[in-house]
Formats: C-alpha cells, structure tokens, sequence
C-alpha cells in the first residue's frame, strides 16, 4: 500500500506558469540524461524544462555558488519528469532493491513486492495520477543537481544521486566518522545554502533535491499552498 507522505495534504492553487527550458550553456546537463539511457517514456517532453520562477530561483543560486566558488558551477542531474517517467523510475527502483535483497524481480509475489515499497519510497514518490498529490518532479518545481568544480568535474558528495542509504540524507556526514567525511558535509553544506538562499527547499532526506512552487516546497516553507499542480505529459 502506497504511504501517503506528509507533503500530500497541501493545497494546489496552480498559477499556470509556463514551462522554460534550463539554459545548458550555463549549467552543466548529465549527457545522456540517466533516466533516457535507460529507456524511460519521454515522450515529446524534455528533462532539462522547469517552471519560471524555478529557473530564475537556480540562475541565483548560480550566482551566490560563483560568489563563494568562483569558476564553479551546478550540474542539472534531472529536472521535469513526466508521471509515465515516474512509474519507469520506480518501478526500476523496486528492481533494484529486489536484486540486492537476491530476490527475482520477475517473480515478485504480492508479500515480497509489499515489503520493498518502503525502503523505494523513501526516496520516491509513488507516480499518482490524482491531480492533488501529483510526484514533485512531475510539476516542474523540484530540480536534481550537484556541483561541478573549476575544472569541470562533478564534486564528490559522498554518495551518488538516487543511491537508497541512509548516506543519501543531507547531514549524513555530519557524524560520520567515514573517510572524508567533514569534506563531503561541507560540500553538503555549501550546496543547501546556495540553494536554499535562492528560495528553494531542499528534501529531507535528499541531499541533491531542491524545489520551489510544489507541495512539498509549500510544506518545507510552512506555505498554506502549493503554486505547481502536475504538468501535463502533452500539451
């Protein structure tokens, strides 16, 4: 049974902005983008889109990681994904999961399906069609991103995007007595306040998630609504 996540419960008041396409001459896109490499349904839509106001919000935090990080910039990872996305995504994710526990994902009964969604939704939200708990990156609000130094190579973070572990968990490294620890904190540290001081949220339990203007922004920023209902797969 799908949990329902606590950001679900606000209020869509959808203002109808437009989509707007992230200028990837000044930031820097995964090519191939990870979930197209794997197959996922596309369609006519772009992962590189967000909302307005989303891009305007990342064009500051740009400007504030230069100011700290001069000649650094931000890696888009992932941006817009279209509900047909998310249920690849998922369902991938429920693979995953199922292979390590060394379960055959193909035979999956009910039970064992049941007993992975959990450590999956941590991480992911269930692809619902119900215009008001629409997934975060299905409105065009929440952005996936890292950092790139000066020489043009991602940062070490200590953990990978969409790795399911409790490393994915922004302070993680705050008290970890890993190698490098205080090293991937900071770097941590140093991407939640370029973005968070640009007016974007950051998930709890992601340190490379950011969003603006969705559920789960509004429920972050103690905001009575949400901007960002789910964008349509066609338009």
């Amino acid at each position: 049974m799908p949990l329902m996540k606590p950001y679900q419960t606000i209020p869509i008041h959808e203002c109808h902005e437009p989509l707007v396409p992230i200028p990837l001459d000044r930031f820097v896109a995964i090519d191939p983008h990870p979930y197209q490499a794997l197959g996922a349904p596309y369609g006519d839509r772009n992962p590189f889109w967000i909302r307005a106001s989303v891009l305007e919000r990342l064009d500051s935090a740009l400007a504030n990681l230069q100011t700290e990080c001069p000649g650094w910039s931000i890696q888009i990872f992932d941006a817009l994904r279209p509900l047909p996305v998310q249920k690849f995504m998922v369902e991938h994710a429920i693979i995953e999961v199922a292979i390590a526990r060394n379960l055959n994902p193909e035979t999956l009964s009910d039970t064992e399906r049941n007993a992975i969604l959990p450590e999956v939704q941590t991480f992911w939200a269930i692809p619902s069609s119900d215009p008001a708990t629409p997934p975060p990156h299905s409105t065009g609000g929440a952005i996936d991103v890292t950092l790139v130094n000066g020489d043009g190579k991602p940062v070490n973070m200590g953990s990978p995007i969409d790795e399911l572990s409790p490393r994915s968990y922004p302070d993680h490294f705050a008290t970890s007595d890993a190698d490098n620890a205080p090293v991937f904190h900071q770097r941590r540290q140093l991407l939640q306040r370029i973005l968070t001081q640009a007016g974007f949220a950051q998930h709890p339990k992601e340190w490379w998630h950011f969003c603006y203007g969705d559920q789960m922004w509004a429920w972050l920023s103690r905001s009575p609504q949400a901007r960002y209902g789910r964008v349509p797969e066609a338009m």
